[in-house]
């Protein structure tokens, strides 16, 4: 089993592993390409991210800075926004559903090191895949640790640190993140304010 096969299944891998460090060093590079691009090269951004993410879906945007891992275990549905400075470690699959929106300086991780000091010091590596759901809003300044499963229409947030799933339907913030209350027709802004 290769050690890229070994990270994608959530065993012990070797992060300094050849072809794994040449495939982070081809996502790095197109995303300086990405961050450097002028801004309103649209064309240019979303050839760079066709060929850096491995499925987007329409209409997506995605500020700069953008920093991942390498790519092509990401994604992301349609109606994806992303603020200035995301950075998403994707050593396993990080899928992002339908209208989802991130804050400012948002980190989604799926990599993750062994407690143990000997282990860890010898370069080995695990990684937990991410699940986000449709119609998420994260807040700015949100940390998505590894393993974190996101159900739909939630909203985290600015400053949580997501370390267990969060159900569906749902407020959560917090340092751990944790549900605060259900998202209800009471939450509707439009409520009540129909023209005539």
């Amino acid at each position: 089993m290769t050690e890229r096969e070994k990270m994608q299944s959530g065993e012990l891998y070797n992060g300094g592993d050849r072809e794994l460090v040449d495939a982070r060093a081809a996502a790095k590079k197109l995303c300086m390409e990405f961050n450097s691009a002028t801004y309103n090269d649209y064309l240019k951004k979303e050839r760079i991210l066709d060929r850096l993410l491995s499925f987007k879906g329409e209409n997506i945007w995605i500020e700069p800075d953008f920093f991942c891992d390498y790519g092509n275990n990401i994604f992301i549905g349609d109606n994806f926004y992303s603020n200035h400075n995301c950075v998403i470690l994707d050593c396993a699959e990080v899928n992002i559903g339908d209208n989802v929106y991130l804050g400012p300086n948002c980190g989604i991780y799926t990599a993750c090191h062994p407690i143990d000091a000997e282990e860890r010091n010898s370069g080995l590596e695990l990684a937990k895949p991410v699940k986000i759901g449709n119609d998420v809003w994260i807040g700015g300044n949100v940390c998505i640790l590894p393993g974190v499963t996101i159900g739909d229409n939630v909203v985290i947030g600015a400053g949580s640190v997501v370390t267990s799933d969060i159900p569906s339907g749902v407020v959560a913030a917090g340092n751990p993140c944790k549900e605060l209350r259900k998202i209800t027709a009471a939450d509707k802004m439009t409520q009540g304010n129909t023209q005539q």
